[in-house]
């Protein structure tokens, strides 16, 4: 048995040595449990008492080398992978690398940050509010009831006869009013939606924000003084403001108010297409109605509203065009921001 026990070392150790060897079948086929080794010594219920131990003692003995040469190998071949990796994936850290492109905020992003920045310096809040709208809050809560003019020129895309795509931000103060007690000082920035035709000026999608602020006291010269300081701080410290009369169903009285052009400081340009004057938004005082609406009462608080495109703004700003630019993502537009 002795001798039989060699034969199994010296085998397992040559095959170990070989330039290609199965380390793992090799295991299995000498140390398994149904390998030479163990065949071995459940033949030692023939040996005598005297012969037991040694033959033990010697089987242990050709177990350990086996299972060291089989961890040397395995170790050995781990080795090997690893700088045949370290060869293959060789990288040369004196080459030049790549640059790595970096992205940069889309116009419409920047200009809506740069306002939002600017009303909250007056002390406003975000207000936002949901997209899919229902009529009421679109419509009728701000004194647009069925079959008013106005909304043909707010005509939006209908879901049910109920629920539409909001056509203005509008609604966010609507539900404002409603849960918030005055006084009240919150813009509303976001996307809207007009069934309108695709051209250089007009967009079925396009960006509005609308302020509002509904507390005691309050007065046609707190709107004036409010755009002014806007218009200073995102047009220039020269920049100067114009009401003009018009009709908002939400608002009374309701104005239009224009810019004096920062390119050319009223003179006329191609900017402001002569006139000296860029009108930019929509404002006036809130509507006794609404705030009857929202449960306010208009006989102990006023406010006043405002709106204006974030398109136009950013168009204003940057002399750009036409509103298609923005929603094109071509590289050689959005690069010059």
């Amino acid at each position: 048995m002795k001798e039989k026990l060699q034969q199994i070392k010296e085998a397992a150790l040559s095959e170990l040595r070989a330039a290609e060897c199965d380390t793992e079948a090799l295991r299995v086929r000498y140390l398994g449990k149904k390998g030479e080794l163990t065949a071995v010594l459940r033949g030692m219920g023939a040996l005598t008492p005297e012969e037991r131990p040694v033959v033990g003692q010697m089987a242990n003995e050709v177990r350990a080398e086996i299972e060291a040469a089989l961890t040397a190998r395995v170790a050995e071949e781990k080795e090997r992978a690893l700088n045949d990796q370290l060869v293959r994936e060789k990288l040369d850290v004196t080459m030049p690398g790549n640059a790595t492109r970096m992205g940069h905020q889309h116009p419409l992003t920047r200009a809506q940050r740069e306002m939002e920045e600017i009303f909250i310096g007056m002390g406003f809040e975000i207000a936002e509010g949901p997209e899919v709208e229902y009529d009421y809050y679109n419509f009728k809560a701000l004194n647009i009831p069925e079959n008013h003019p106005a909304r043909d020129t707010q005509d939006t895309f209908y879901i049910t006869d109920n629920v539409l795509l909001r056509s203005q931000t509008s609604p966010v103060q609507v539900r404002v009013m409603e849960k918030q007690s005055p006084p009240i000082r919150v813009i509303s920035p976001g996307r809207v939606y007009r069934s309108d035709a695709l051209d250089a000026t007009h967009s079925p999608l396009f960006h509005q924000m609308e302020g509002l602020v509904v507390d005691k006291g309050i007065t046609m010269s707190d709107l004036k003084g409010t755009l002014e300081t806007f218009a200073k701080k995102m047009f220039g410290e020269e920049t100067k403001i114009r009401f003009r009369p018009h009709h908002f169903p939400f608002t009374e009285p309701s104005a239009e108010v224009d810019v004096s052009c920062f390119v050319c400081g009223g003179k006329g340009c191609r900017v402001c297409k002569g006139e000296g004057w860029i009108e930019i938004l929509g404002a006036g005082m809130v509507h006794p109605f609404v705030l009857e609406n929202c449960g306010i009462d208009p006989e102990v608080y006023s406010g006043f509203a405002f709106g204006m495109g974030l398109e136009r703004v950013t168009m204003t700003r940057y002399g750009i065009d036409d509103i298609r630019l923005f929603y094109e993502n071509d590289e050689r537009f959005l690069k010059q921001f």
